[in-house]
């Protein structure tokens, strides 16, 4: 559908997994992305539904639940609102965000089973599949885990390793074993309806590889070697009790496939949405003008491009996406973003700790958007981005401008004179400004888009820089109001371009400015100011951001990967063998620890005197990184009394206490449950 006009947009984001937060991977892959370019062609004033949704069904969902011990309800409706209102605080502006737990959506999805068994799409297979013998159930893709083929990770999936980013059936996978039970998995025959995808096969090489060559070459690519390699019948039903359940006869106890049924939220979503607003919600899903468009994650490509337009095209009724837009992944700090690892930046997180700093890592997200090969976010280029762009550009050029305006005119634009060739220059690049931006936004090259944005912004700083208006007004108090006149229209043409990227910020400035909001046709022009307008008083919109901030984000990655060592790490081996008598040789008794003290000149040692029960002798013992003299006094601890004294830091120390280290690194006490007298033996 190259070069035709639409009357309408329907764009989708991915619907996240209820399972747990967002964190910026999904932020610089979906989520901003999206945002931009409905904000681009809402400011151009067409006809948009922007949806997405909770996705809230599949295993990942009952995963979740058995590992934190509640309901998959419970799972889903504890972050389906986290989600959500997290969107909200950062200034995702969905037109809805449903979620496909609801009434509409199970109906929904329900209805085009319904209609595709009816046709006769489906065919129905009975076969061998995995069974968890000790919990009586069978595994769906996701609970069968096992090693892979490719790499030999021994943790893939059945349907993917997260490793290497192959996709895989469960069959694929070497020594697979239960995610219930951890047991070995049997065989069981079950029956599934299956969509025979070999027979669109065809079809889908001629829609994608002839008709959608503009398409990112990563998704074209990925599309071009599934339909290379040839594509099988995919089951479209799944042997669970969470989910929507399989409405024909003889399904009891299925559900349907996840990646039938949660593209067809986008559908159930624009249903919700039509519905609140009056509006009839089939034009944006079956009018053929309309341009439909799905932001997702590399990790998508294959069932938003392949699986979903089948299913589309088998139920007859819906349009085909125009355009699948899918980035690259956003690596952290060097490493894979990993939810299970806890090794991300949460958005929830961000928004407690960096308030009113939105737009910074909208801004930050976007310079480095993954949109043609994995990037890396560090915290240090975060910071170098607000710093040295935001602030040091940006809000220093809206800055000056608004400041001067207010320091020689008391806040009123001042009228423009004579041109020289300096003003022209700018003017000529703000005029072609929004034609660039425009041009980059519609083939999705965002961090394109946004550094011709950035560019208007260091143009107006030169400009003021080169000609440097607080000197000139000595002089020729003329010649400074044009200067100040056009970089005023500067400042309100960034109000428009930069409000699909900075929104918060832009709106800010244009009640700075005292402007309504603009639309996009606005931009470019050097008159949006006029004579004598008022300004309001100039606010800072960016701060810089000291070290000391980064450095603690940077810390708390440091504790997550110290505490994921420490969980993985093995346990110490075995000491070489002992036998009975020599074990028998150690005398253990309770001790009471009467007072303690630090060492001089040992930042570890703790000095202490304890009751034995048949004496009171001093201990060295070297926990006091963990324990202060005052915590210890008291207590009741395990001792080993027959152990040769020895000098420590000049101290003789009469004995051992017996500590326990758990998995952070921290001492326990190896304390009676009860109190008992000082002496009494362990054996």
């Amino acid at each position: 559908m190259k070069n035709k006009d639409f009357k309408r947009y329907t764009v989708t984001a991915a619907l996240p997994y209820a399972n747990g937060p967002v964190h910026i991977g999904h932020l610089a892959g979906v989520y901003v992305p999206s945002d931009i370019y409905v904000r681009y062609l809402r400011s151009k004033g067409e006809d948009v539904a922007f949806v997405c949704g909770s996705d809230e069904h599949g295993v990942a969902i009952t995963l979740r639940a058995k590992k934190d011990g509640i309901t998959p309800q419970q799972v889903v409706d504890k972050y389906h609102h986290m989600i959500k209102e997290s969107f909200e605080k950062f200034g995702i502006d969905f037109d809805i965000y449903s979620r496909t737990s609801s009434k509409t959506h199970h109906e929904t999805s329900s209805a085009i089973f319904k209609k595709m068994f009816d046709n006769g799409v489906f065919e129905e297979q009975t076969s061998s599949q995995y069974y968890d013998e000790e919990n009586q159930q069978f595994l769906a893709d996701r609970y069968i885990i096992g090693t892979c083929p490719n790499c030999k990770n021994e943790n893939a999936y059945g349907d993917q390793c997260e490793k290497c980013g192959s996709s895989l059936s469960p069959s694929e996978l070497i020594n697979p074993r239960s995610a219930l039970s951890g047991a070995a998995p049997v065989k069981k025959d079950t029956k599934h309806w299956y969509l025979p995808m070999n027979k669109y096969e065809s079809w889908l090489k001629e829609w994608i590889l002839e008709d959608h060559k503009e398409w990112k070459s990563n998704v074209y690519g990925q599309c071009k070697s599934w339909l290379d390699n040839g594509l099988m019948p995919r089951a479209m039903t799944r042997d669970l009790d969470w989910g929507v359940k399989v409405p024909v006869e003889g399904a009891e106890g299925k559900v349907l496939y996840v990646w039938f049924d949660a593209p067809i939220g986008y559908i159930s979503a624009t249903k919700e949405w039509a519905k609140a607003k009056g509006k009839d919600w089939e034009p944006y899903w079956k009018s053929n003008d309309t341009k439909l468009v799905h932001f997702i994650g590399k990790d998508n490509i294959v069932f938003h491009c392949i699986i979903f337009p089948t299913i589309l095209k088998a139920d007859g009724d819906f349009i085909l996406p125009d355009n699948v837009p899918a980035n690259e992944f956003l690596n952290l700090e060097g490493n894979k973003i990993s939810t299970s690892k806890n090794w991300a930046v949460w958005l929830h997180e961000y928004l407690e700790e960096f308030p009113g700093k939105e737009d910074v890592l909208r801004y930050a997200l976007c310079s480095n958007a993954p949109e043609t090969k994995d990037n890396d976010f560090t915290w240090k280029d975060f910071q170098a981005r607000n710093n040295n762009e935001l602030v040091a550009i940006l809000g220093n050029f809206i800055n000056r401008a608004l400041v001067l305006t207010h320091k020689y005119y008391n806040g009123k634009i001042p009228e423009c004179g004579k041109l020289f060739d300096i003003d022209e220059n700018v003017l000529q690049v703000l005029k072609e400004a929004p034609q660039k931006i425009e041009k980059s936004i519609k083939n999705f090259r965002f961090r394109e888009a946004m550094a011709e944005f950035i560019d208007v912004a260091r143009t107006g700083n030169k400009y003021l820089a080169d000609t440097e208006p607080w000197k000139l007004i000595k002089e020729d108090e003329e010649r400074v109001k044009t200067i100040m006149n056009i970089a005023l229209q500067v400042v309100a043409n960034l109000t428009i371009i930069g409000e699909p990227f900075l929104p918060k910020s832009m709106l800010k400035l244009g009640n700075m400015l005292n402007l309504e909001t603009l639309k996009w046709n606005e931009a470019g022009k050097a008159d949006i100011l006029k004579n004598g307008h008022e300004i309001n008083k100039a606010e800072l919109l960016f701060e810089k951001i000291e070290d000391q901030v980064v450095e603690q984000q940077i810390q708390k990655l440091e504790n997550t990967k110290k505490q994921n060592e420490m969980e993985n790490a093995p346990a110490n081996p075995a000491k070489e063998e002992i036998v009975f008598d020599d074990f028998m040789k150690m005398d253990l008794r309770v001790g009471t620890i009467l007072e303690a003290e630090s060492v001089p000149k040992s930042k570890k040692l703790l000095k202490l005197k304890v009751d034995t029960g048949l004496d009171k002798r001093t201990v060295l013992s070297g926990i006091a990184q963990h324990f202060s003299p005052e915590e210890v006094v008291g207590k009741q601890v395990t001792i080993l009394i027959n152990l040769a004294p020895r000098k420590i830091m000049g101290e003789e120390s009469q004995g051992m206490i017996l500590m326990a280290e758990d998995k952070d690194g921290k001492l326990q006490f190896m304390e009676p449950s009860g109190k008992v007298a000082p002496g009494s033996q362990i054996s």
